[in-house]
């Protein structure tokens, strides 16, 4: 299976993750502005809230694997900050707080290295054995995935109902470590 190098992507990559035997983060395909690459969505108390990583602006044609990030605007701060604030209340926010904050205080050159380094955390957390690899030259579109809409936990339900396909971590922040049974 091949799959975006997407930033704590949503739920339902992980799914398909999750039923692979084995997966290749495509890096080799060319880098396309808003996506899930440099984005990902998070529950807050307005709804989904979307938490975009700065780029160094990239060459026409740049390749995933050649993007930087950006240190523009203090992102990793403001990441973190919205992270505590949308669920610091969720059951197992403090359980994995410390697993995620030093990917928001150390710095990463390249875009895809820090989102290959997230995803490997992100796997062992929900205990994903699938073997990960990076794509070595471009393999082709990637496939389209089934979204799992079924109601799970949310700290803001009650405000704006049920959100489907969030990032990874509002599973993971909400239902902890029966999240693999979700997906």
């Amino acid at each position: 299976m091949i799959l975006p190098c997407c930033y704590l992507a949503p739920v339902s990559h992980y799914s398909a993750l999750f039923h692979a035997d084995e997966a290749q983060l495509e890096v080799n395909d060319y880098y396309r502005k808003q996506t899930f690459r440099n984005r990902c969505l998070i529950d807050s108390p307005q709804g989904a809230l979307a938490l975009s990583i700065p780029v160094v602006k990239p060459e026409p044609h740049a390749l995933m694997r050649d993007i930087r990030i950006s240190d523009h605007g203090n992102w990793r701060h403001l990441h973190w900050n919205a992270l505590q604030s949308s669920y610091r209340q969720s059951p197992f926010f403090e359980y994995y707080a410390d697993d995620f904050a030093p990917f928001y205080e150390k710095k990463w050159e390249f875009l895809a290295d820090f989102n290959e380094d997230l995803l490997r955390l992100t796997c062992s957390l929900l205990d994903i054995e699938t073997s990960v690899s990076r794509t070595t030259v471009y393999a082709g579109e990637q496939p389209e995935f089934h979204r799992n809409d079924t109601p799970y936990y949310q700290v803001f339900a009650r405000k704006h109902s049920f959100l489907p396909d969030l990032s990874i971590v509002d599973l993971l922040f909400n239902i902890g470590p029966e999240s693999l049974l979700l997906l």
